[in-house]
């Protein structure tokens, strides 16, 4: 098979990849903040701090590769140009990989950042593994960080109801939430006195 390089799809697709997928992770963390007012104050008081999104994989399957070569993995016989598609949603809830894997801990990411991604590296594959993971990987980390950081910072947060939100998931190539979040939010002192400086 013979792939036709098109420059403005490409373009267009490294676009659409990196708003949707972004867009979806900052729902999907807030949904999870709203309904964990304790964290969300934690992370208020350390806005810094940065929540990937291991529970709630924005891109459920990674991108297919083709194997080069006949290997095996996981004891199975992998014959040469098989098409492989990595499974992130499943690995992001292993119980043989995660303790309590469908639970929303942020805390056992808090050394992370300290120690590097060693001790994560195979268990949180949001990105990919390898020379074909994510370019992107950095750029959305630190995305992630600033915005989610300034959202928590600047404004206090509120579910629009008792209820805790809804956490369905919704279907397609990227997993947006079934419903979409909705939520109060009110400017927080610390705005204000930001804008007044402007």
């Amino acid at each position: 098979m013979r792939i036709k390089f098109e420059p403005e799809r490409s373009v267009q697709t490294l676009l659409s990849v990196g708003t949707d997928t972004s867009a979806a992770t900052i729902e999907w963390t807030m949904s999870l903040l709203l309904n964990h007012p304790d964290v969300l104050k934690k992370a208020r008081a350390e806005t810094n701090l940065i929540l990937p999104s291991r529970l709630y994989s924005t891109v459920p399957l990674l991108l297919p590769h083709e194997s080069s070569d006949d290997t095996t993995i996981g004891g199975y016989h992998v014959p040469r140009q098989t098409m492989l598609v990595v499974n992130a949603w499943a690995i992001h809830r292993d119980p043989k990989v995660w303790d309590d894997p469908t639970s929303f801990k942020p805390e056992r990411f808090e050394g992370l950042m300290k120690g590097g991604h060693e001790a994560y590296n195979y268990k949180f594959v949001q990105f990919g593994l390898g020379r074909r993971a994510c370019p992107g990987a950095g750029l959305a980390d630190r995305v992630m960080g600033l915005v989610l950081a300034a959202l928590i910072q600047c404004f206090e947060w509120e579910r629009i109801s008792e209820e805790e939100v809804d956490m369905s998931q919704g279907t397609g190539i990227t997993m947006p939430k079934a419903k979409p979040l909705e939520a109060m939010c009110k400017s927080r002192h610390s705005l204000s006195t930001l804008l007044s400086q402007l």
